[in-house]
Protein backbone atom coordinates (compact mmCIF):
# COMPACT_ATOMS: atom_id res chain seq x y z
CA UNK A 1 0.00 0.00 0.00
CA UNK A 2 1.62 3.74 -1.10
CA UNK A 3 2.34 5.85 1.51
CA UNK A 4 -0.17 8.94 2.10
CA UNK A 5 -0.33 11.97 4.13
CA UNK A 6 -2.68 12.79 6.84
CA UNK A 7 -3.29 16.46 7.69
CA UNK A 8 -2.50 16.89 11.41
CA UNK A 9 -5.07 19.16 13.30
CA UNK A 10 -3.19 22.11 14.77
CA UNK A 11 -2.31 21.60 18.66
CA UNK A 12 -4.08 23.88 21.58
CA UNK A 13 -0.30 25.88 21.91
CA UNK A 14 -0.45 26.90 17.72
CA UNK A 15 -4.12 27.32 17.96
CA UNK A 16 -2.95 30.35 20.82
CA UNK A 17 -0.08 31.67 19.07
CA UNK A 18 -1.91 32.54 15.93
CA UNK A 19 -5.18 34.19 18.36
CA UNK A 20 -1.99 36.31 20.51
CA UNK A 21 -0.63 37.16 16.17
CA UNK A 22 -4.07 38.45 15.10
CA UNK A 23 -4.98 40.49 18.36
CA UNK A 24 -1.40 42.04 18.01
CA UNK A 25 -1.85 42.89 14.42
CA UNK A 26 -5.48 44.21 15.72
CA UNK A 27 -3.90 46.54 18.05
CA UNK A 28 -1.16 47.48 15.39
CA UNK A 29 -3.81 48.95 13.14
CA UNK A 30 -5.75 50.65 15.85
CA UNK A 31 -3.06 52.39 16.59
CA UNK A 32 -1.89 53.05 13.43
CA UNK A 33 -5.22 54.95 13.13
CA UNK A 34 -4.66 56.27 15.82
CA UNK A 35 -1.57 58.43 14.61
CA UNK A 36 -3.39 58.95 11.17
CA UNK A 37 -6.14 60.70 13.30
CA UNK A 38 -3.58 63.06 14.80
CA UNK A 39 -1.97 63.77 12.10
CA UNK A 40 -5.20 64.56 10.39
CA UNK A 41 -5.77 66.92 13.42
CA UNK A 42 -2.34 68.33 13.40
CA UNK A 43 -2.76 71.74 11.72
CA UNK A 44 -5.63 72.74 13.54
CA UNK A 45 -4.34 71.23 17.01
CA UNK A 46 -0.73 73.52 16.40
CA UNK A 47 -2.81 76.98 15.34
CA UNK A 48 -4.99 76.20 18.93
CA UNK A 49 -1.74 75.32 20.95
CA UNK A 50 -0.08 78.71 18.99
CA UNK A 51 -3.36 80.84 20.07
CA UNK A 52 -3.10 79.63 23.34
CA UNK A 53 1.04 80.36 24.05
CA UNK A 54 0.41 84.10 22.33
CA UNK A 55 -2.19 84.25 25.05
CA UNK A 56 0.61 83.24 28.02
CA UNK A 57 2.89 85.99 26.13
CA UNK A 58 0.41 88.80 26.00
CA UNK A 59 -0.94 88.42 29.69
CA UNK A 60 2.46 87.79 31.05
CA UNK A 61 4.01 91.16 29.34
CA UNK A 62 0.73 93.17 30.63
CA UNK A 63 1.54 91.52 34.04
CA UNK A 64 5.17 93.09 33.51
CA UNK A 65 3.62 96.33 32.40
CA UNK A 66 1.24 97.02 35.51
CA UNK A 67 3.94 95.45 38.41
CA UNK A 68 3.35 98.86 40.04
CA UNK A 69 -0.30 98.28 39.83
CA UNK A 70 -1.08 94.77 41.96
CA UNK A 71 -4.74 94.79 41.10
CA UNK A 72 -4.25 94.67 37.37
CA UNK A 73 -0.76 92.48 37.50
CA UNK A 74 -2.61 89.47 39.93
CA UNK A 75 -5.42 89.83 37.01
CA UNK A 76 -3.62 88.93 34.44
CA UNK A 77 -1.30 86.66 36.13
CA UNK A 78 -4.67 84.71 37.05
CA UNK A 79 -5.61 84.47 33.08
CA UNK A 80 -1.70 83.47 32.06
CA UNK A 81 -2.04 80.46 34.39
CA UNK A 82 -5.27 79.86 33.41
CA UNK A 83 -4.12 79.42 29.57
CA UNK A 84 -1.16 77.55 31.06
CA UNK A 85 -3.60 75.15 32.46
CA UNK A 86 -5.55 75.11 29.11
CA UNK A 87 -2.39 73.79 27.83
CA UNK A 88 -1.27 71.53 29.74
CA UNK A 89 -5.04 70.45 29.44
CA UNK A 90 -4.47 69.92 25.43
CA UNK A 91 -1.27 67.97 25.68
CA UNK A 92 -2.70 65.49 28.12
CA UNK A 93 -5.65 65.12 25.90
CA UNK A 94 -3.30 64.24 22.74
CA UNK A 95 -1.08 62.08 24.44
CA UNK A 96 -4.03 59.97 26.43
CA UNK A 97 -5.17 59.22 22.79
CA UNK A 98 -2.00 58.82 21.23
CA UNK A 99 -0.70 56.26 24.23
CA UNK A 100 -0.35 52.62 22.97
CA UNK A 101 -1.78 51.01 26.07
CA UNK A 102 -3.87 47.62 27.09
CA UNK A 103 -7.28 47.85 26.07
CA UNK A 104 -9.44 48.16 29.49
CA UNK A 105 -13.00 48.10 29.19
CA UNK A 106 -14.94 50.09 32.09
CA UNK A 107 -18.18 51.56 32.94
CA UNK A 108 -17.71 55.20 31.45
CA UNK A 109 -20.04 58.33 30.65
CA UNK A 110 -19.63 59.05 26.76
CA UNK A 111 -20.87 62.09 27.18
CA UNK A 112 -17.58 63.57 28.82
CA UNK A 113 -15.83 62.23 26.57
CA UNK A 114 -17.68 63.33 23.45
CA UNK A 115 -17.60 66.70 25.37
CA UNK A 116 -13.55 66.71 25.41
CA UNK A 117 -13.13 65.17 21.60
CA UNK A 118 -15.83 68.11 20.32
CA UNK A 119 -12.94 70.76 21.91
CA UNK A 120 -10.37 69.38 20.32
CA UNK A 121 -12.17 68.87 16.79
CA UNK A 122 -13.71 72.48 17.38
CA UNK A 123 -9.61 73.66 17.34
CA UNK A 124 -9.18 71.79 13.95
CA UNK A 125 -12.41 72.40 11.70
CA UNK A 126 -12.53 74.82 8.91
CA UNK A 127 -14.15 78.51 9.76
CA UNK A 128 -16.79 77.65 6.98
CA UNK A 129 -18.03 74.56 9.15
CA UNK A 130 -20.51 74.67 11.96
CA UNK A 131 -20.67 72.59 14.69
CA UNK A 132 -24.03 71.96 16.28
CA UNK A 133 -24.77 69.59 20.04
CA UNK A 134 -27.29 67.97 20.84
CA UNK A 135 -26.12 66.18 23.60
CA UNK A 136 -28.39 64.80 26.69
CA UNK A 137 -27.42 61.22 27.54
CA UNK A 138 -25.37 60.51 30.51
CA UNK A 139 -25.84 56.81 30.54
CA UNK A 140 -22.85 54.65 31.11
CA UNK A 141 -21.85 52.05 28.85
CA UNK A 142 -18.72 49.33 29.20
CA UNK A 143 -15.68 50.16 27.01
CA UNK A 144 -12.34 51.55 27.04
CA UNK A 145 -12.37 55.25 26.96
CA UNK A 146 -9.20 55.54 23.83
CA UNK A 147 -11.23 53.71 21.73
CA UNK A 148 -14.48 55.55 22.80
CA UNK A 149 -12.93 58.67 21.67
CA UNK A 150 -11.27 57.47 18.71
CA UNK A 151 -14.92 56.27 17.13
CA UNK A 152 -16.31 59.85 17.97
CA UNK A 153 -12.70 61.31 16.60
CA UNK A 154 -12.95 59.45 13.57
CA UNK A 155 -16.40 59.80 12.73
CA UNK A 156 -16.00 63.58 13.32
CA UNK A 157 -13.11 64.13 10.96
CA UNK A 158 -14.76 62.25 7.95
CA UNK A 159 -18.05 64.37 8.36
CA UNK A 160 -15.81 67.22 8.10
CA UNK A 161 -13.55 66.13 5.56
CA UNK A 162 -16.64 65.95 3.43
CA UNK A 163 -17.83 69.41 3.59
CA UNK A 164 -13.63 70.75 3.23
CA UNK A 165 -14.36 72.67 0.18
CA UNK A 166 -18.07 73.93 0.42
CA UNK A 167 -18.19 74.54 4.19
CA UNK A 168 -21.73 73.14 5.78
CA UNK A 169 -23.04 71.73 8.93
CA UNK A 170 -22.06 68.90 11.16
CA UNK A 171 -24.26 67.55 13.72
CA UNK A 172 -23.69 65.74 16.58
CA UNK A 173 -26.25 63.98 19.26
CA UNK A 174 -26.35 61.53 22.13
CA UNK A 175 -29.35 60.24 23.34
CA UNK A 176 -30.94 57.39 24.97
CA UNK A 177 -33.37 55.11 23.23
CA UNK A 178 -35.24 52.04 23.36
CA UNK A 179 -34.85 48.67 20.65
CA UNK A 180 -37.72 47.27 21.00
CA UNK A 181 -38.93 43.87 19.38
CA UNK A 182 -41.05 45.64 16.79
CA UNK A 183 -38.50 47.36 16.01
CA UNK A 184 -36.63 46.59 12.63
CA UNK A 185 -33.10 45.55 11.94
CA UNK A 186 -33.41 43.10 9.22
CA UNK A 187 -29.25 43.16 8.46
CA UNK A 188 -27.97 42.60 11.67
CA UNK A 189 -28.56 40.23 14.89
CA UNK A 190 -29.23 43.25 17.42
CA UNK A 191 -30.36 42.36 20.90
CA UNK A 192 -33.76 44.41 22.10
CA UNK A 193 -33.11 46.57 25.64
CA UNK A 194 -31.96 50.44 25.69
CA UNK A 195 -29.10 51.95 23.85
CA UNK A 196 -27.12 55.03 23.99
CA UNK A 197 -26.89 56.41 20.24
CA UNK A 198 -24.65 58.65 19.22
CA UNK A 199 -25.20 60.60 15.83
CA UNK A 200 -22.59 62.35 13.36
CA UNK A 201 -24.43 64.03 10.71
CA UNK A 202 -22.59 66.12 7.58
CA UNK A 203 -24.25 67.91 5.05
CA UNK A 204 -21.50 67.37 2.79
CA UNK A 205 -21.37 65.70 -1.30
CA UNK A 206 -22.41 62.40 0.66
CA UNK A 207 -22.19 59.30 -0.49
CA UNK A 208 -23.12 57.20 -3.53
CA UNK A 209 -24.85 53.56 -3.09
CA UNK A 210 -21.69 51.33 -4.53
CA UNK A 211 -19.66 52.59 -2.25
CA UNK A 212 -21.58 52.47 0.79
CA UNK A 213 -21.26 48.79 0.63
CA UNK A 214 -17.77 48.97 1.07
CA UNK A 215 -17.22 52.03 3.68
CA UNK A 216 -16.10 49.91 6.58
CA UNK A 217 -13.50 47.70 4.69
CA UNK A 218 -9.82 48.58 5.06
CA UNK A 219 -8.39 51.07 3.19
CA UNK A 220 -11.69 52.23 1.34
CA UNK A 221 -11.53 55.59 1.08
CA UNK A 222 -13.29 58.30 -1.16
CA UNK A 223 -10.96 61.09 0.09
CA UNK A 224 -8.38 62.90 -1.87
CA UNK A 225 -4.42 62.17 -1.50
CA UNK A 226 -3.46 62.94 2.41
CA UNK A 227 -6.61 62.83 3.83
CA UNK A 228 -6.67 59.44 5.35
CA UNK A 229 -5.94 55.74 4.42
CA UNK A 230 -9.29 54.43 4.97
CA UNK A 231 -8.55 52.77 8.38
CA UNK A 232 -11.09 54.82 10.00
CA UNK A 233 -14.46 52.91 9.43
CA UNK A 234 -13.29 49.71 9.35
CA UNK A 235 -11.13 50.67 12.55
CA UNK A 236 -14.44 51.91 13.97
CA UNK A 237 -16.51 49.30 12.87
CA UNK A 238 -14.10 46.85 14.72
CA UNK A 239 -14.06 48.56 18.07
CA UNK A 240 -17.60 49.08 18.20
CA UNK A 241 -18.53 45.21 17.66
CA UNK A 242 -16.04 44.37 20.49
CA UNK A 243 -18.21 46.67 22.71
CA UNK A 244 -21.57 44.83 22.18
CA UNK A 245 -22.61 47.98 19.46
CA UNK A 246 -23.64 48.07 16.74
CA UNK A 247 -23.61 50.77 13.84
CA UNK A 248 -25.79 52.08 11.10
CA UNK A 249 -24.68 54.29 7.99
CA UNK A 250 -26.85 56.64 5.82
CA UNK A 251 -26.29 58.75 2.94
CA UNK A 252 -27.48 60.68 -0.01
CA UNK A 253 -25.25 62.05 -2.13
CA UNK A 254 -25.01 65.75 -2.64
CA UNK A 255 -26.89 65.73 0.91
CA UNK A 256 -24.93 64.33 3.01
CA UNK A 257 -24.38 61.60 5.29
CA UNK A 258 -25.00 60.19 8.94
CA UNK A 259 -23.69 57.59 10.97
CA UNK A 260 -25.51 56.37 14.24
CA UNK A 261 -23.53 54.65 16.66
CA UNK A 262 -25.57 52.42 19.09
CA UNK A 263 -24.18 51.19 22.66
CA UNK A 264 -25.76 49.14 25.19
CA UNK A 265 -26.49 50.88 28.50
CA UNK A 266 -25.12 49.35 31.69
CA UNK A 267 -28.15 48.67 34.12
Amino acid sequence: MGAFCMSQKPTYEELEQKIKKLQQADSQLIQAQKMEALGTLAGGIAHDFNNILTGIFGYAQLAEIHINQPEKAKRYIALLVKSGKTAAALVRQILAFSRQSEVKPHPLSVYSILKETLKLIMSSIPSNIKIKEDISSKAMIMADPTQVHQVIMNLCTNAYHAMDDTGGLLTVRLHDTVISRQQSFPDLNILTGHYIKLEVIDTGHGIDQKNMETIFDPYFTTKGPGKGTGLGLAVVDGIVKKQNGFIKSYSKVGHGSKFQIFWPILK
